[in-house]
C-alpha cells in the first residue's frame, strides 16, 4: 500500500469515527504522521476527497492551517455545481483528467461526453492558444461543458 494510500484510509478513518461526517486535521501535523511532505497531503485531498467523491474540502494555509473534510451526499446537478465552482480559474490538463475521470467514474457524466470534454481542453487542442493562457481557456471550456451537461 502506498503512502497516499495510507493517509486516505487515515482520513477516512477518521470521517467513519464522525457523527456529522466532519473531521478537521492540520496539514503539518498528517505530513509528520506520514513522514511526507505536505504537498503529497494536497494530492491526496485533490484525487481521494474531492466533489466528485462527495466530499467538500476547506483548507487554510499558514502556521495554524487546517484542512475540514465534510463528507456530502448530492444528486448529480450538485455534484456538478460543485465541481464548477471549485475549478476557479485555471485548470491544468493533469487536473482536467483526474476531474473527468472521477465524474465518469461516479456516473455524473456519460463516458462520451467525458472524451469528448478531455478532448477540447486536452494540450493538442489547444496548441494553437499561448501557453501562458492554456489554463485559463482549459477552465473555462471545462466549466462551460459541464454547465451545459447539467
Amino acid at each position: 500500500m502506498g503512502i497516499s494510500d495510507l493517509i486516505a484510509c487515515f482520513i477516512q478513518e477518521a470521517l467513519d469515527e464522525t457523527e456529522d461526517d466532519v473531521v478537521e486535521l492540520q496539514r503539518g501535523d498528517l505530513a509528520q504522521r506520514f513522514n511526507c511532505v505536505p504537498s503529497q497531503i494536497n494530492y491526496v485531498m485533490s484525487t481521494r476527497f474531492s466533489p466528485e467523491h462527495g466530499y467538500i474540502v476547506e483548507s487554510r494555509r499558514g502556521g495554524n492551517g487546517y484542512i475540514r473534510i465534510r463528507r456530502v451526499q448530492t444528486d448529480r446537478k450538485m455534484l456538478l455545481m460543485q465541481v464548477i465552482n471549485s475549478i476557479g480559474g485555471a485548470l491544468d490538463e493533469q487536473s482536467a483528467r483526474a476531474i473527468t475521470g472521477n465524474l465518469a467514474n461516479s456516473g455524473a457524466i456519460e463516458v462520451p461526453v467525458a472524451q469528448v470534454l478531455l478532448a477540447a481542453v486536452s494540450e493538442n487542442a489547444l496548441r494553437e492558444v499561448p501557453r501562458e493562457v492554456r489554463s485559463t481557456v482549459r477552465a473555462s471550456i471545462f466549466k462551460q461543458v459541464l454547465i451545459h451537461a447539467i
